[in-house]
């Protein structure tokens, strides 16, 4: 092939490459630009009544997913400015799941706070995956195996109070009421969530099946009750669906976190941060709020 050849298909793979970051940085524009209301519908993992087996396939499926594309990297110094402005070397993790990304978490945050303790809480505490992940020599992970709401966290749980992916489940009053009691305790909070309320996210979570059937052969520990309740009755999968299209339609965003924090009681005591960072194609909308 000629030199002159070999330039032009360069230049062509340029523009081609160029055209398509426009695109899809125009996609991204349009789609945030189309108001999408916030509504509460209800999600399966949130019902008292819905199987914990099933509950833990799905929060097992969202840990591994968080774990394998390290997606908190990124939040890393926002945690570690939370963590300082609290009065003791520890976090306490609500809505915990089956560990989400703390264990990639932990480990870049000692760097940076060796004396770091990482308290794992949880409504619903999914007790085996827990039990694992505080039992695979993460001495600096404990979890409580009492249900913790978030709402009113006891007052022997102090340090920097972290919420992930779950913030979106709580209605207006009851977030608000989770804010609420930070200040009251005087504890700082940093809450993070892993998608915006559009239209883009709501195409992402919509193939959110396909990542849960190509994903959970690989989850560990192996459980032939996964991959039944995947492939031969296929519940987990329907309800990530489900629940994944819900928690788009849930997420607050940055105006709504702004009149939460400005309806608190003595929120003014407190410095509100509210932002977005990115990982690499994901954005990680945060809210962290610590003491005067």
């Amino acid at each position: 092939m000629a030199p002159d050849d070999i330039g032009q298909d360069r230049a062509l793979l340029c523009s081609e490459t160029t055209s398509y970051r426009i695109s899809l940085e125009a996609y991204k524009e349009f789609s945030e630009e189309i108001n999408v209301r916030r509504l509460h519908l209800f999600e399966f993992e949130d019902q008292p009544w819905f199987p914990a087996t099933i509950r833990d396939c799905m929060t097992d499926y969202l840990s591994h997913v968080v774990n394998q594309f390290n997606f908190y990297e990124a939040i890393v110094p926002i945690l570690e400015k939370g963590v300082n402005k609290s009065q003791c070397c520890r976090i306490i993790d609500m809505g915990t799941g089956a560990g989400g990304g703390w264990p990639k978490l932990a480990e870049l945050l000692v760097q940076r706070l060796p004396s770091l303790q990482i308290v794992l809480t949880d409504f619903y505490p999914n007790y085996s995956s827990l039990q694992r992940l505080v039992s695979n020599g993460n001495s600096v992970m404990t979890f409580e195996p009492d249900s913790i709401d978030a709402r009113d966290v006891p007052d022997r749980l102090r340090g920097l109070r972290t919420q992930f992916l779950s913030f979106h489940h709580f209605n207006m009053q009851d977030a608000r009421r989770i804010l609420q009691n930070a200040v009251d305790a005087r504890q700082p909070i940093a809450i993070f969530e892993a998608q915006k309320r559009d239209v883009a996210h709501l195409i992402q979570f919509a193939l959110s099946p396909l990542g849960v059937w190509l994903l959970s052969p690989a989850i560990r520990p192996f459980k032939w009750s996964r991959l039944f309740l995947t492939y031969l009755l296929p519940v987990v999968p329907l309800c990530v669906f489900w629940d994944g299209l819900v928690s788009v339609l849930r997420t607050y965003n940055e105006d709504e976190l702004i009149e939460l924090t400005k309806s608190l009681d003595q929120g003014d005591s407190f410095l509100w941060e509210i932002g977005e960072c990115r990982s690499g194609f994901i954005a990680i909308p945060y809210l962290l709020g610590y003491p005067r």
